[in-house]
């Protein structure tokens, strides 16, 4: 199972990509093209709340406007590679 998510920096909005694995592990696709691996699902949550990413799944259009963009104007990366971009 796949979920974005994203954060704000400066003027750039950068994606990650959560992709939990069928053994329960997890690994998350950064906007620097690393595979990060993590023992759960859980802890890879955590380390993305952590760098202040959200799930874009969970944002409404207030919280969008609240970093700077509006959810009108963006959708995940959709990329040969499936390396997430930064964008805005």
């Amino acid at each position: 199972m796949d979920s974005w998510w994203l954060t704000v920096l400066g003027d750039n909005l950068v994606w990650a990509r959560l992709r939990v694995r069928e053994a329960g592990s997890a690994e998350v696709l950064d906007g620097h093209g690393q595979v990060l691996s993590y023992d759960s699902e859980d802890s890879a949550r955590a380390a993305l709340l952590d760098a202040e990413f959200v799930a874009y799944d969970g944002l409404d259009e207030e919280d969008a406007l609240a970093r700077g963009f509006s959810l009108r104007e963006i959708s995940p990366p959709q990329g040969i590679d499936g390396k997430p971009a930064m964008n805005k």
